[in-house]
Formats: structure tokens, sequence, C-alpha cells
């Protein structure tokens, strides 16, 4: 499980946000791009996390990479202990923006089978991270 949350609707009232702006939680832990594979692993396992959000050096978000993505690469035959996470990074995506509806946000995780949606404001700050609603 990320540490993104999921949210529960409860029964009766719908109270569910209706933007990802109202819906997000913290981010979770961001990292520099030049961080190796194995200290990724580390700061995910430390933190309890499935998921980093990556940042270039000037704090700017740059991707999100995944445990299971860091873990296919370090066990892959090309695997060294110089491989950077700007290497393997999912560059550019995907996110949302705060404005951006929570059904189009959902819609987008399970399409692309994440647990976590990156929320990026329009000076590529990110404010927070959406999970999936059950």
């Amino acid at each position: 499980m990320t540490l993104v949350q999921t949210h529960s609707r409860s029964t009766g009232t719908d109270t569910a946000p209706r933007t990802v702006a109202e819906a997000m939680d913290s981010a979770g832990p961001q990292v520099w791009d030049d961080m190796t594979v194995e200290v990724a692993l580390s700061v995910m396992a430390a933190a309890r996390t499935g998921h980093l959000v990556v940042c270039d050096e000037d704090a700017q978000y740059t991707g999100l990479v995944t445990r299971a993505r860091l873990t296919a690469v370090r066990d892959s035959s090309g695997y060294t202990d110089r491989v950077r996470l700007r290497d393997v990074c999912d560059d550019d995506g995907p996110f949302a923006s705060p404005p951006t509806t929570v059904a189009e946000a959902e819609h987008a995780m399970r399409h692309r089978r994440l647990g976590a949606l990156p929320a990026v404001d329009g000076h590529g700050d990110v404010p927070g991270a959406v999970g999936l609603f059950r």
C-alpha cells in the first residue's frame, strides 16, 4: 500500500471531495533525481511507502517512481550502483492539477494501474497526492 491512503465514503451522505485539491493528502517523500536506486529503495522502506515523488535540482516535479519499478531495475542484468532516479523515472507524468476532478484522477489511476497520483500546481510544486477512493 502506498503512503497516500485510500479513503472510504460514508454511507448516506455524499461527502466525497470533488477536486484533487480537496482530496489530496501530503505528497509523501520527495527526493532528488540524482539519488541512486538503492538509496531510493531505502527511503521507501523507511517511509513505508510504495512511491516517491522525484524532483529536479530546482525542486520541481519531474516524475514518480514506484517500489515495483525500482525493484525491477535493480534486478535487471544491466543494473549498476550508479543508476540514478533520473535514469528510470517516468518523466513528466502522470500527474493531476489541483482543479482536476476526483473522478478524472481515479480514471487515470485505474487506467494506468497507479495507487497514487501526484498533484502538481502551475509552478511545478507538488502540494500533495491523491489515492484511489473505495
